[in-house]
């Protein structure tokens, strides 16, 4: 029979209440050896540094709880992990599990990383190592989060890495507009992952799909990933695939979302040298409300390491190699864009190897011809904008099916280097 324990049983090992790390600690260990079981957390503070959950146990926090997590940076143990593709040294996370299966993550309570501390080690570039995930598990089978509330994440907020049958269902991300690289969820090289209902508002991309750059040690596809009935608020991106995506990202599903005051809306982000395809991706059913750009499609992306070398903008044609990415195959249906400030898109392919067969059908999306200027993608020879239409080139098999343009500032389409255009 499943193990049951309250954490308040450990109180002895909790430092009189000031850190309940050890406490965690021997009730995970006490759960492990009986063969796994559910942890209880019941309402109260908790002040505590990593958490490593192990195979079959549940960690339940019961309304009111909340596990905090200590900001004292040199106290946090440091492992080899995976951050941005890099396999690197970093601090362990605040929830960590590794190779482990049948772990859940559920209740009313919350998670709260108290990222400020990193972030400002960040801001003074005094950090040497990788900020810690608020929660992040590699080569785990078989994991749920349910209806948690995750704030102020150090780094990335969700990390499944190289995992399978990841269910993230009901859960609240909420990290300050400015904090830095405080994605929501990144499943990273993971297969059969469901995201549902959930409410994501942070500093960068609210969910960014990846699967490795160039360097990686290991390239694995992330691949069979659904995304529904989620809201997206204040990211830098609603649904992000990239730019790590040499491992190849394909069959993604996205639907019944709403995107709101995020920088983009869609977005795809590669370059030359980081292969990898993006393909078969089905987005349907969407509403954005006051998006900068609600549909980004770019090969020329230039942030990170070696985005500023001269290869990435070059307009010139490449050879054609294992590091030349490709993006196809995309369906984007039932979208309704309004007050949209930079452009209606960017899709920008390379001269070798254009983006194909994209699809927008029964899209509505209007402009908001008042405001700043914005630059819509990160990519060189693109100025700022305001209320734009759709910016074409090195594209090929394009289709506007019933797509109503409103309030665009001059051309609608201004279309280079493209080839099979079509609109019905």
């Amino acid at each position: 029979m499943d193990g049951f324990l309250n954490i308040r049983q450990y109180e002895q090992l909790s430092k009189n209440g000031s850190d309940w790390t050890n406490a965690f600690a021997a009730a995970v260990a006490d759960l492990e050896a009986g063969g796994g079981g559910t942890l209880f957390v019941p309402a109260g503070v908790y002040p505590t540094r990593s958490i490593e959950l192990k195979s079959n146990m549940t960690l339940y926090l019961d309304n009111g709880s909340e596990l905090s997590f200590l900001d004292k940076i040199e106290d946090y143990e440091l492992l080899e992990g995976n951050f941005e593709g890099i396999t690197r040294l970093m601090y362990k996370p605040c929830i960590y599990m590794y190779q482990a299966k049948n772990v859940t993550i559920r209740g009313e309570g919350r998670l709260n990383g108290n990222g400020r501390a990193w972030w400002e080690r960040i801001w003074e570039k005094s950090l040497e190592e990788a900020r810690p995930c608020l929660v992040y598990f590699e080569q785990c089978e078989n994991i749920k989060l349910e209806n948690i509330y995750l704030t102020m994440s150090p780094a990335w907020t969700v990390h499944p890495l190289f995992s399978t049958n990841v269910v993230i269902h009901g859960i609240t991300i909420c990290n300050p507009p400015d904090s830095p690289n405080t994605d929501g969820i990144n499943p990273d090289s993971c297969t059969n992952v469901r995201i549902s209902d959930c409410l994501i508002d942070v500093g960068d991309d609210c969910i960014a799909i990846k699967s490795g750059v160039e360097e990686s040690r290991v390239l694995r596809p992330c691949e069979n990933i659904t995304i529904t009935n989620c809201n997206m608020v204040h990211g830098h991106g609603g649904v992000v695939i990239g730019s790590e995506a040499s491992g190849d990202v394909r069959n993604v599903t996205v639907s019944n979302c709403v995107f709101q005051d995020t920088d983009r809306g869609v977005r795809l982000k590669t370059r030359r040298r980081r292969g990898g395809k993006m393909e078969k991706l089905t987005f349907s059913n969407i509403l954005m409300d006051r998006v900068m750009c609600p549909f980004v499609f770019n090969m020329y992306y230039f942030c990170g390491k070696l985005g500023k070398q001269p290869w990435v903008s070059d307009p010139a044609p490449a050879p054609v190699d294992e590091g030349t990415p490709v993006i196809r195959d995309l369906n984007l249906n039932n979208i309704t864009v309004v007050n949209a400030t930079a452009c209606a898109g960017v899709i920008a392919g390379l001269p070798e190897q254009p983006v194909e067969n994209i699809t927008f059908s029964n899209c509505q999306i209007t402009m908001k011809n008042t405001g700043n200027r914005s630059v819509p993608a990160m990519m060189a020879r693109l100025d700022a904008m305001c209320a734009g239409g759709f910016v074409i080139c090195n594209a090929k098999g394009i289709v506007f099916d019933n797509v109503t343009l409103k309030q665009a500032e001059g051309e609608a389409y201004q279309i280079d280097e493209a080839s099979e255009v079509r609109f019905r």
